[in-house]
């Protein structure tokens, strides 16, 4: 019985209200950009304190004593006019001082306007299976007071309005919301946002979506690049259309962009259509290009309306051959290692004939270095050189 009383008695302390030195009021007021505000520091009277010797700061800014009003022995207030916008998200610090600098009692200004309209709602759905819309906040956009954004849907003509999942209030998600499931693919969605803090609030425009107009895919997958032959100036380009959209009845259009490794521009082909490969011509030969594809879907379902544009590939890369050509005016800066390379090449060849062909034994690679002076001087590549002036010159080199 006695541990009892003893267990009450100490919950009755812990339950007493501790002393204070000093309290502001209002305690974190949240005003309009321009208002004013009066704050009030007020002592605990049992310390024996005064106000005379006290000070105001506002994010560690000294007030003017201008701005100061004695309320009594035990209290002093400051008043602020034309207040700005908060300068940082965690509230503007208004702080009551002792004369030594020591802080007796704090509060934080949230100063900012209530919310306009959110605009610029935009949805998207990937492979038909979700729905993601994304919106800014309207006018001048906010200040640091926390805002929340809720965007509600239903059918146009039937249905009960609902809410999206997330409440767009935190990190990458503060303008955006996600859809993930139970879409009408036949029925038009009305969409809106509403936006709301303790000043205010406000609802955007409403949108009207039909989810077969918006409908992305995933980017092309195995993008493949590789070289056309020996031919120094083209690639061949092939990709799989999306595996997910099998189910749906939709055509798919195509489109490219290359560039050169050292560049940053890009080149784009529009003009790909329905197709899974291409082939680039009038590239620089002996370069690298990087390229990408990207799909957009077409006739979903019968609709009329283009999709939208997936994100990019991912980058494949590949090398046009080097051309063998010495131009006019050029400077070969290595020409003994690329005439070992191409002697090399050629003894591989007469290595193989050797083993496949009778009578041939005799051939030596000074037969080679007359051919290719015979080439240098018709001012004609490798490549240029068609199967019949090719058999011609072995020959009569044979």
């Amino acid at each position: 019985m006695l541990r009892m009383l003893l267990l009450l008695l100490l919950l009755l302390l812990l339950l007493q209200p501790a002393s204070y030195v000093a309290v502001i009021s209002p305690q974190d007021p949240v005003l309009q950009i321009g208002s004013s505000l009066t704050a009030t520091c007020t002592l605990n009277p049992e310390l024996g304190s005064r106000t005379g010797s006290l000070y105001w700061t506002l994010n560690g800014m000294i007030l003017s004593n201008s701005t100061y009003s004695m309320l009594g022995p035990d209290a002093l207030s400051v008043t602020l006019h034309n207040l700005n916008g908060s300068q940082q998200q965690s509230g503007d610090n208004l702080v009551c001082h002792r004369a030594d600098g020591h802080v007796l009692a704090g509060s934080c200004l949230y100063v900012g306007m209530p919310p306009e309209k959110p605009v610029n709602i935009t949805c998207w759905s990937r492979n038909t299976k979700d729905l993601s819309c994304k919106w800014s906040p309207g006018g001048r956009g906010e200040t640091h007071i926390q805002t929340k954004y809720i965007l509600k849907y239903k059918l146009r003509w039937y249905g009960k309005e609902k809410e999206c999942e997330n409440d767009g209030t935190a990190g990458k998600l503060r303008y955006s919301c996600y859809i993930p499931r139970n879409l009408a693919l036949f029925t038009p969605y009305e969409i809106w946002v509403e936006a709301a803090n303790q000043l205010g609030s406000a609802t955007s425009d409403i949108t009207t979506l039909d989810i077969l107009n918006v409908v992305t895919t995933d980017p092309p997958a195995n993008v493949q690049v590789s070289r056309v032959g020996d031919l120094d100036d083209q690639l061949t380009i092939r990709w799989a259309s999306s595996h997910e959209l099998k189910d749906v009845l939709f055509q798919a259009k195509y489109q490219i962009r290359y560039r050169l490794e050292e560049s940053v521009e890009w080149k784009v082909v529009d003009d790909v259509g329905n197709q899974t490969s291409c082939r680039l011509a009038g590239l620089r030969s002996g370069t690298v290009y990087f390229v990408q594809v990207r799909c957009n879907p077409v006739g979903i379902y019968g609709s009329r309306k283009a999709g939208i544009w997936s994100d990019w590939s991912h980058p494949a890369a590949a090398s046009t051959p080097s051309s063998q050509q010495l131009k006019s005016g050029s400077c070969d800066s290595k020409p003994s290692q690329r005439n070992s390379t191409l002697r090399r090449e050629l003894k591989q060849f007469f290595g193989w004939v050797r083993k496949h062909a009778n009578g041939c034994s005799g051939m030596s690679i000074k037969l080679y270095d007359q051919w290719r002076v015979w080439l240098q001087k018709s001012h004609k590549t490798r490549n240029q050189v068609g199967k019949r002036n090719l058999s011609l010159s072995f020959y009569y080199l044979f």
